[in-house]
């Protein structure tokens, strides 16, 4: 098969199409063809070398992909050969075929195309996980979301608009903001020219936000405190912000609040499991009630790949850039 690989570290055109083992599915595996991968931050740190796979996992960039199944392992269930699927991975996206356990597989929502569909594993189960499982947002409570107008934050701000709760986002720029505020984001803060600590109490009358979902890490850390409510919940899923910051432990004891700081792809295959299955219990059902929709900024060829990496590191982008075979 054709894979993306990465011989050396460096830039976007480290990313090279070349031929590479076809993968063999094990025990409780799936062997999945690939009609379509997604970009994430991720990817773009494993490019520069930042960020190996897991042990035991492709080698190749791509934490998402949709296709159908082409073969399944030993002690496998449930699924078919010919199934249309979309799959969280470890690793691997990037090619034209993928094992993947079966644990982390999800059938194709009914009403979403095979290649829209790679959109959304990695999206919903960082969202569902993060915001929901570990954070417990609850209706009516308020969700200050950072990046509105990224594939995690045009998910969140739909998933957290289903339950009933009111959505705060940053972005950068009216562009993005206006797309924030088509998909239900209620109180719209440019972090360029806005305090988004400011802004969010002004809107909340003073209280803050009851959970925030950031992707800065040690830039936001300080003014993340400031911005939470009372009994506050911030969950950090990134560090596009750097890894070391300094926090007021007074602070956080006079709010009563919690800070939690998680990543999907190194988790272990039974947690990946359980936030798949909850995935397909909870947001499911909403995007099969068109409730929830992936949000698709453009598709490129998979061999295109280094061009993709430049969409990303250069943010002009919303929602999700994906690669198709």
């Amino acid at each position: 098969m054709y894979a993306i690989t990465i011989p050396e570290p460096g830039g976007p055109e480290a990313l090279v199409w070349a031929e590479v083992p076809d993968p063999v599915p094990g025990e409780g595996e799936v062997l999945v063809e690939v009609a379509a991968s997604a970009v994430n931050r991720a990817d773009l740190l494993q490019r520069q070398g930042f960020y190996n796979p897991p042990p035991g996992a492709s080698p190749y960039p791509g934490l998402e992909c949709s296709g159908r199944v082409a073969a399944l392992g030993p002690g496998v269930s449930g699924f078919s050969v010919g199934d249309e699927v979309c799959a969280l991975l470890a690793g691997g996206g990037y090619a034209e075929k993928v094992a993947v356990p079966a644990g982390q597989l999800l059938p194709v929502p009914q009403g979403l195309d095979l290649v829209t569909a790679a959109a959304l594993p990695e999206v919903t189960c960082t969202v569902w996980s993060n915001v929901f499982m570990v954070a417990h947002l609850r209706p009516g409570e308020t969700l200050l979301v950072h990046g509105g107008a990224s594939g995690i934050g045009t998910m969140a701000i739909q998933l957290a608009k289903a339950v009933g709760a009111r959505v705060a986002v940053t972005a950068g720029g009216k562009e993005k903001l206006e797309h924030c505020a088509r998909l239900g984001a209620d109180i719209l803060i440019d972090y360029r020219e806005q305090d988004f600590v400011e802004e969010i109490r002004a809107a909340t009358d003073g209280s803050g936000a009851d959970v925030i979902l950031d992707i800065m890490g040690a830039k936001y850390l300080e003014r993340n405190v400031k911005a939470l409510a009372v009994n506050g919940r911030l969950a950090i899923i990134g560090l596009q912000g750097g890894v070391k910051g300094e926090l007021n432990l007074g602070a956080l004891l006079s709010k009563r609040a919690a800070i939690t700081a998680t990543t999907l792809r190194a988790r272990p295959l039974a947690e990946k499991t359980a936030i798949v299955a909850a995935v397909r219990e909870h947001v499911w059902p909403l995007i099969e009630a068109g409730r929830v929709e992936p949000v698709v900024d453009r598709t490129l060829p998979m061999a295109e790949a280094p061009d993709a990496h430049r969409v990303l590191e250069e943010s002009t982008h919303v929602g999700k850039v994906l690669l198709t075979r």
